[in-house]
């Protein structure tokens, strides 16, 4: 064993991803149909006899199915939300049966643009098709079927995981019992949609792209990708967080006067894109962000989000963070008028950081201690 892995207490330990082959066509919100996919997925805990403590986790912009636990032993970081999910955590695997799945698009496991495609025989790449957050919510209800799950405990997620929840308590009713809906927007604002067109720009024009047929040339767009995750990790950040963690300070003594990286701050926005190009693929980013840009579920009810909500029978939970600009607790406010007009159950805090978009992510104790207390309260068989 490595000693280097002190696995906690309150941790769910070493997990293994699964996969399941689904062969009815799908069709999509864009019109086209994936004749077959297959979707990764991770479990931690167990489902009860009357399967009702089940608890679907889903993933945000550059997340997947890994969201808690280790891979292996010699694991540096555990899962995505790992701070939420094992025995005594908000999301108690000793109540509660989790599911985390990749959304389809993704580039970890689930069909998407780097899977061959079975008219051609060779990757998608550009010819993968757009999607959308409703598409994600009926594959992950095929999957909840797969699994013996009728109904979800919850649904929860942060960012564009918490727009799935918002998505699965509209068009499945009386599938999911909570919604928990962290650090999110009823839609991007302009200013969100113009950040997300500028990172895919930044894709796009890259030499190495190839229209997004870089597979065939056996090369990656780096440069495009590692400036778009640059681009993006600004703006899950707040202005105190990175003044806090860099302020103005040099790499060395003194000022070069040359364009070399000079600021601290700069090696970190160039580290964190070089290492996302080591394990992101470029058509997936293209793909993720356009189903942000697209998600407005008011859209279907003439712009009256009240009245998409009005079918709804789910009961909701609600935070959002002082310092987050991205999806600022405005918005998440939005979502509570409508829900408050619909005549819902909503649960709403907003919780001091300075840890931006990305405090959904952050170790906050009245957070995490706000997040534990509304999952007690859900209610399983057998307690």
């Amino acid at each position: 064993m490595n000693n280097n892995l002190q696995i906690p207490a309150d941790s769910v330990g070493l997990v293994k991803p699964q996969s399941i082959r689904f062969e009815e066509p799908l069709v999509l919100a864009c019109g086209k149909v994936l004749a077959e996919y297959d979707l990764v997925y991770e479990t931690y805990g167990t489902l009860n006899a009357k399967a009702d403590n089940a608890v679907l986790v889903c993933h945000a912009l550059s997340a997947d199915h890994h969201a808690a636990g280790y891979h292996s032993e010699s694991d540096k970081k555990p899962g995505w939300w790992d701070i939420c999910i094992g025995p005594g955590k908000a999301v108690d695997t000793d109540r509660f049966f989790v599911v985390s799945s990749s959304n389809i698009g993704h580039c970890s496991g689930s069909t998407g643009p780097r899977s061959i495609n079975p008219d051609t025989g060779k990757a998608y790449g550009p010819d993968f098709p757009m999607v959308t957050v409703p598409d994600w919510v009926k594959c992950q209800k095929r999957l909840a079927e797969k699994l013996g799950i009728i109904q979800w405990a919850a649904v929860a997620g942060g960012s564009l995981g918490a727009m799935q929840a918002m998505q699965w308590a509209i068009d499945f009713p009386e599938s999911i019992r909570h919604a928990l809906i962290i650090a999110s927007a009823p839609k991007l604002s302009a200013q969100n949609i113009a950040f997300n067109a500028v990172a895919r720009q930044a894709i796009m024009s890259d030499p190495d792209f190839h229209g997004g047929r870089y597979y065939d040339f056996d090369v990656v767009p780096a440069s495009g990708l590692k400036i778009a995750r640059m681009l993006g990790h600004i703006t899950y950040l707040s202005d105190d967080s990175m003044g806090d963690k860099f302020g103005r300070e040099l790499k060395g003594e003194q000022l070069n006067y040359d364009y070399r990286v000079e600021f601290e701050v700069e090696s970190y926005l160039r580290y964190q894109g070089e290492a996302f190009v080591n394990h992101f693929d470029a058509n997936t980013y293209l793909l993720m962000t356009k189903a942000l840009d697209y998600f407005d579920p008011a859209s279907q009810e003439g712009g009256n989000l009240s009245a998409a909500f009005k079918k709804t029978s789910a009961k909701y939970f609600l935070a959002s963070f002082t310092t987050d600009w991205r999806f600022s607790p405005e918005r998440s406010r939005e979502i509570v008028k409508a829900l408050t007009r619909a005549k819902k159950d909503v649960s709403y805090l907003e919780f001091e950081s300075n840890h931006g978009h990305d405090a959904f992510l952050a170790p906050i104790s009245s957070y995490l201690d706000a997040f534990a207390a509304y999952m007690r309260h859900i209610k399983v068989s057998g307690e």
